[in-house]
Parts: C-alpha cells; structure tokens; sequence
C-alpha cells in the first residue's frame, strides 16, 4: 500500500508494463516528458481526478521540488494524491520504463532543450527518433501537445512529426493569441511571454501502422548513398574494361 501512495518513484523500471496498478481508478494514462519543476503537471492532475498522469524528468533535484508542488496543489484542491507519479529517466530511453502495455493516450512537451546544434539534433524530445520510440507505447490516434518558444525547434518540429508518422491536427505561431481553454502555462512560458516571445505550439496525432513512417536514420542514408556511389562506380569500371 505504501508503494501506491508514493509520488517520486524511485523504481520505475519494477513498473514497467504495470503503471495502471500503481493508480488502477482513472480511465486513462497521460504523460509529461521533462517536467521540471512540476508546475504544471500539479495543476493538470489535481484538476483531473479521472486521469492518471506520469512526470518524468532526468534530473532529481527538480524532481524534489515537483513533489512539493503536486502536495501543495492537491492539499489546495483538499484531495488525496491518487492519479499522478514522478520519475527520474533518461527520456531517450523511455521504452526502458514505459511499454505498449501502458497504454498512454496523450503525451506533453513542454518547452524541452532545443538543442540548437546540428550535432545535437538527435537528443531533441521531438527529434523523430524519439517520437518514433514514443509509438511504441501510445495507443494509435493517442495525442501529443508540443510547446516551445524556439523559432528552429518548431520549425524543423513540424517536418519530423508527420515523417515520425503523426498527422499534425492544429498548430499555431502564437498561442496567446487566441489562447486555448485548455492551455495551462508554465513558469517558462509565462518567463518568455514577458521577453515579447512568442510561443508556438502544435497538436499531433499517432497514425496507425508502421508503414506511416517515412524517416530514415542520416547514417542509414549515408551507407546507402555509399554503397549506390560504390556500385555505380563498379559498374563504370566494368563497362570500361569491355
């Protein structure tokens, strides 16, 4: 019993596969990829009881304070913290703790590192590595909610989700302009806005089948032009020698 009443985690991967169990009254299960501070996951989960919610964040320290702010929004809202967890994951290998078995219907991801260097691309949460692995586990016509205040990371974001095999169903440039009802903000994002940043944001959905995705690893690419140049060049030196 007392393992269904902890917050942090300090075992995710005993639960892989078996996270329903941890929180087994909601009908659903969500996630926020790089949670931080929990400001926002707090706020999302203590306004829906019938969700379960599951932050995961690298960095244990933010995780300290993300469990305090979940305590003080659910003593705020007087409810028992039943419908949400933290964990400390590397996120690139989130299948390690999270499985098919799970089921998450809706992924956030807020305002992530945008790894601005080409060399760094790969280690975006949106790069389509990562979203290819993100299918694994979320159910097909399952949602993610992507925020950012980078101008790149948004951009090239838009060509990675639907080669990641994701039909993108609403986007924006500004997302105050016509702000969401549903939309919380986060302590970066209200951090921004006040810079006259602004936000951008999009909405993708998981199409279903492995044939929808179209991107293939650059070094993949690399190796088959290598070998095509190798081939056309055998093939050259091959009529020459007629």
């Amino acid at each position: 019993m007392e393992r269904c009443t902890r917050v942090l985690i300090s075992d995710p991967e005993e639960w892989k596969g078996k996270w329903r169990e941890l929180m087994p009254q909601a009908r659903e299960l969500r996630l926020e990829l790089g949670c931080g501070k929990g400001g926002f996951l707090a706020r999302l989960a203590s306004r829906n009881p019938d969700v379960n919610y599951i932050g995961v964040d690298i960095t244990d320290k933010v995780l300290i304070l993300a469990k305090r702010k979940i305590e003080a929004a659910y003593a705020e809202a007087d409810r028992p913290i039943d419908n949400v967890k933290i964990m400390s994951t590397d996120i690139e290998r989130i299948k390690g703790v999270i499985t098919p078995e799970d089921t998450v219907s809706r992924i956030y991801i807020n305002f992530c590192n945008p790894w601005s260097k080409n060399a760094s691309n790969k280690h975006r949460l949106t790069y389509p590595r990562q979203l290819i692995q993100y299918r694994d586990f979320l159910k097909d016509g399952g949602e993610i909610y992507f925020k950012t205040d980078d101008d790149d990371l948004f951009r090239d974001s838009l060509t990675y989700f639907p080669a990641s095999g994701y039909d993108i169903i609403w986007q924006t440039y500004d997302l105050h302009e016509n702000e969401p009802e549903w939309n919380i903000r986060t302590e970066h994002e209200g951090m921004f806005t006040e810079m006259g940043i602004k936000i951008k944001a999009l909405i993708a959905r998981k199409k279903a089948g492995d044939d929808s995705v179209t991107w293939v690893e650059p070094k993949v690419l690399k190796k088959l032009a290598a070998q095509a140049e190798a081939e056309a060049s055998a093939k050259a030196e091959g009529e020459g020698n007629v």
